[in-house]
């Protein structure tokens, strides 16, 4: 059954686009069939894949639209192992666009649903902000990995995050769940990291995966090559993390799916 993911959080800058681009490449070096939707204008998920995106001739902008099938504009990647349906700047126009359309919030999961039967996973990359294109990812998502830093600021920000979740699976999405919270930048040795990161899970219990993403360069330097970390360095700590929650993640879905028809 494939699973769909929204990777999530209206906070900038806690590592949102490092997860998905990783996690993508960490589940595909595992064998898992992938795709990377990249919703997000920046369009940094799609570069940090290898693709150019601004000479892509159609995305998710025109998929979104009506404008393009999704399974014509999907670019496969020998390179990074997965596909990627790419984003860039047209997306911003979408914010607009989207609101005069009929359905606005479902487009992209009738987009998905034509072709998801190809993949395993498929993980979309959300801006960071609650917007039109953030709702159609949640809409579409049967989950939403939550990245976050351990910080105070941060605690704020989830807690506006789950008013959004709730606010669309009453709306939109009655399936959609949190799938899990990844602490990223993590350091140990810092207090407050701790602290924080006992709060998490004293409040969300399993929903925490146990696997932490740390500090480091190579994670950093990456995407200015176009690639994952796997593929950049494959032995750095980054590196050895992603593989490690893709591993999590695969077990959690297994014994869910053993539960179900148990």
């Amino acid at each position: 059954m494939t699973k769909v993911l929204a990777i999530a959080n209206q906070k900038g800058g806690v590592g949102k686009t490092t997860t998905t681009v990783n996690l993508a490449a960490s589940l595909a070096a595992t064998k898992k069939k992938v795709l990377l939707i990249d919703l997000d204008p920046q369009g940094n998920a799609t570069t940090s894949s290898g693709v150019d995106k601004q000479g892509v001739e159609a995305g998710a902008y025109d998929v979104l639209m009506g404008q393009a099938l999704m399974a014509d504009v999907i670019h496969s990647s020998v390179e990074v192992g997965y596909d990627v349906l790419a984003g860039n700047s047209d997306l911003t126009a979408a914010e607009i666009g989207l609101l005069e359309l009929e359905q606005k919030e479902h487009k992209l999961k009738k987009a998905i649903d034509t072709i998801k039967h190809n993949y395993d996973f498929i993980l979309l990359d959300c801006p960071p902000s609650l917007s039109m294109l953030t709702i159609n990812g949640l809409s579409a998502a049967q989950g939403v990995i939550i990245p976050m830093q351990c910080e105070y600021f941060a605690l704020e920000g989830l807690t506006d995050l789950i008013t959004t979740i709730e606010g669309v699976k009453q709306t939109a999405n009655p399936s959609l769940e949190i799938e899990g919270i990844l602490r990223t930048m993590y350091d140990p040795r810092n207090s407050l990291t701790k602290d924080v990161s006992d709060q998490l899970k004293a409040h969300f219990s399993d929903k925490v995966y146990r696997t932490c993403i740390p500090r480091n360069v190579r994670l950093a330097e990456a995407p200015s090559f176009g690639q994952p970390v796997i593929s950049y360095d494959k032995h750095s700590k980054g590196a050895m993390a992603y593989l490690a929650l893709a591993g999590e993640m695969i077990r959690r879905h297994e014994c869910e799916a053993e539960s179900e028809t148990a």
